[in-house]
């Protein structure tokens, strides 16, 4: 380390405990303390940070604002965590339509400096007022805005970044088309940390939509919610946002809401509209409008102005402290499934829940099938996180039996590396093994994240009770 902080800034190593400690969790009840803690400010100390730690084989985590709902930043094999969430340089290039951006960029304040270029950057995870463009690239993140403008994986155009001996890859670049060779841009987005260190990316922008209107419908019936989405698509709409809320989640968040929540409503969505004419953005939400009354919607309301737009948004943006502050423990799940089963989703996730004899609470983005499944625990009961993990694996299963997938936008991390194998299949996992081997042949970086261990139990029990999870842990975000 002596060594090393000569070619670093003042005082970059860290190893206080309090400093570790601040570092040893994300947004799990997962906590592991580091040997060190090493601010990065520039993709020169990248460089000699990754070439020590791979000289010494010492593992390496790399951290943006530790938003992570997977395990995917905890140190769990202690080494060095890096953190980038200094190196904060962008710029808008208004001419190419392109933000080019280093790692520790918050992404609300990059959408900001963009929009006041009259431009947008679509991609807007629940998280975006502290999360980074690093750990959004990381992880491939979504948002409510996906189903109509898609994830971050489609506003990059290049990408700067360090392997773990050193070397940098200068992947894509400003211009807007690209076939020249093997993308490997697209495996390091997504790749948690796990193949590289992100240092510079840049992010394709669009016109920015001068027109937004937002309506939410209540429903007594998850089909009919269910349907209702599907049905919009069949007919021709094109909503930047379709947001579902289950029945448990509504409960939850009721204090927040600025309506009598009917013990006849058992869903909620909410449908969001943008383009550059507010007269058909307006028409477009009345015929939506119309057509949930037709699906079964037994309340629909259409915003009047900003201030009811916000007072709509309020009970999703609410959701996920709401049900934090309503179980001393927390896990945050993320599924997908086609749009045509989440209706059967919803009610199997409650029967899971039920059998199991927990509280889950189900949310997310049913226009393109992502929900968020919240289960709600208390660590301190006996059992407790063993029904947790036997709720959990039976969702996963539940999701992938109904042609779904694990995850649509946080990524595998620790959470779900015990499945990955069910998800893509033997041969893909050997080959994403043979690829991490290549990029990273001495398994520093963030080690143990994403792939199965070796030695796991064939019905995959102890996928949770095997990780360091504490529980006098209290949610980072509160």
């Amino acid at each position: 380390m002596q060594v090393l902080s000569r070619q670093l800034h003042k005082g970059a190593i860290q190893t206080g405990k309090t400093v570790l400690e601040k570092y040893s969790y994300d947004r799990t009840s997962q906590m592991s303390l580091p040997q060190a803690v090493i601010k990065s400010h520039s993709e020169r100390e990248v460089q000699s940070i990754l070439r020590l730690a791979n000289e010494n084989i010492i593992p390496v985590v790399t951290r943006g604002a530790g938003s992570s709902l997977t395990g995917a930043v905890v140190p769990i094999t202690r080494g060095i965590v890096l953190d980038v969430s200094e190196m904060v340089k962008f710029k808008v290039v208004k001419q190419d339509s392109v933000a080019i951006s280093e790692p520790g960029v918050v992404t609300s304040v990059l959408q900001s400096a963009v929009e006041a270029e009259g431009l947008f950057y679509p991609p807007d995870p629940a998280s975006l007022e502290f999360s980074t463009i690093g750990g959004n690239l990381a992880t491939n993140a979504g948002g409510a805005r996906g189903v109509k403008y898609g994830v971050t994986r489609d506003y990059v155009r290049g990408l700067t970044v360090v392997l773990a001996d050193g070397q940098v890859l200068n992947l894509g670049g400003q211009y807007h088309k690209n076939s020249t060779g093997y993308q490997l841009m697209h495996l390091i987005i997504g790749s948690e940390g796990t193949l590289g260190v992100i240092t510079n990316s840049v992010l394709r922008l669009i016109p920015l939509p001068p027109y937004t209107n937002t309506l939410r419908a209540m429903f007594r019936s998850v089909e009919t919610t269910s349907e209702a989405v599907t049905g919009l698509f069949e007919k021709g709409f094109n909503p930047n946002t379709i947001e579902l809320m289950d029945r448990v989640s509504l409960e939850i968040v009721s204090d927040n809401l600025d309506f009598d929540l009917s013990k006849e409503h058992n869903a909620m969505i909410i449908i969001e509209c943008d383009g550059t004419d507010k007269d058909q953005v307006d028409q477009d939400l009345s015929n939506i409008a119309s057509m949930m009354q037709q699906k079964g919607a037994s309340e629909v309301v259409i915003a009047k102005n900003e201030e009811e737009r916000i007072t709509i948004w309020n009970a999703r943006r609410s959701v996920s402290d709401a049900l934090a502050k309503s179980s001393p423990n927390k896990l945050v799940e993320d599924i997908v499934v086609p749009r045509s089963k989440i209706a059967a989703l919803v009610q199997e996730v409650q029967n899971i829940a039920k059998v199991n004899g927990l509280t889950i609470a189900l949310f997310g983005h049913a226009g393109d099938g992502n929900l968020h499944p919240n289960f709600l625990f208390d660590l301190t009961k006996q059992n407790e996180l063993q029904k947790v993990e036997k709720a959990s694996k039976e969702v996963f299963e539940l999701a992938m039996n109904m042609g779904g997938t694990l995850s649509g936008e946080h990524g595998i991390g620790t959470l779900k590396r015990q499945f990955l194998e069910d998800a893509v299949g033997h041969n893909v996992l050997d080959l994403m093994r043979s690829i991490k081997k290549m990029f990273d042949p001495n398994n520093i970086l963030n080690p143990q994240k994403i792939f199965p261990m070796e030695n796991h139990n064939k019905d995959k029990m102890g996928f949770l009770s095997d990780l360091p999870f504490n529980s006098e842990y209290s949610d980072p975000s509160e």
